[in-house]
């Protein structure tokens, strides 16, 4: 069988370099090109999957180029929107056949500590998540804390639960965090952290902390690879690397 042909955009990123790595450690994979900004994208060098690690601004351009040339796409650019996500549908319609996942995080662990919470929000009335990064990191909250929040928010709607219990009234200065799907999101962003969150969930008497640590950019590579063996044969579009191992 024939090695998938892989191209990387946002290689020189820290992300983008690490999934160039990992790429070229697998057997069965063959990294065909890597690109940056202001590279011209061209054919891909004739990948059959792109992998796409740039900003929040040029992602859903890139993404759009490669099911214009008919390349599935793995997506770990946050940034988003249910708008964006409504107009990638929109493209992939004109476009059978490609398969595009964009996922918030690739780290195993952290996709089963969603999932985890997911199913915890039902038995609980209190829940926050706080997520901690490294300063570099450009946007706030992370793509996994909101992502977290929606299926938390979901998943406390689903169960006819009410607003997350908060007696506050004056908060000037935003100590409280931001609501997503009315769960109370937290950022902290710190030197010498690479990406952690734990969700707090809370009844009368007791405390269930759910947490995931990535201390290395590695910790992502499983979940890469295993989305870039899996998107070609999942066409349209997923979000959430969930629906590829079982749990969605």
């Amino acid at each position: 069988m024939s090695a998938t042909r892989v191209a990387v955009i946002g290689a020189a990123g820290r992300m983008g370099a690490t999934v160039c790595a990992a790429v070229e450690g697998a057997d069965d994979l063959e990294l065909v090109g890597r690109y940056d900004a202001g590279d011209d994208l061209g054919d891909l060098g004739g990948a059959d999957v792109v992998v796409e690690f740039s900003v929040p601004d040029a992602s859903p351009s890139n993404v759009a180029h490669c099911v214009r040339r008919g390349v599935h796409v793995v997506v770990g650019t946050t940034g988003w929107s249910e708008e964006r996500l409504a107009a990638l549908r929109e493209q992939l319609s004109a476009a059978p056949g490609v398969g595009v996942l964009v996922a918030p995080n690739f780290a195993i662990g952290a996709v089963l500590m969603m999932a985890f919470a997911q199913q915890a929000a039902r038995f609980y009335e209190s829940v926050e998540v706080v997520e901690l990064h490294h300063p570099d990191k450009v946007d706030a909250p992370s793509g996994t804390a909101a992502r977290t929040a929606d299926l938390v928010g979901v998943a406390r709607e689903e169960a006819g639960l009410g607003p997350v219990p908060d007696a506050t009234t004056h908060d000037p200065d935003g100590a409280r965090g931001a609501r997503v799907h009315g769960v109370p999101v937290h950022s902290v962003r710190l030197r010498g952290l690479v990406a952690h969150q734990e969700v707090l969930l809370g009844g009368p008497g007791e405390m269930l902390t759910i947490r995931h640590d990535s201390f290395d950019r590695v910790s992502f590579m499983s979940g890469v690879l295993a989305a870039v063996r899996q998107v070609g044969e999942r066409p349209g579009l997923t979000v959430g690397l969930e629906h590829y191992l079982g749990l969605g």
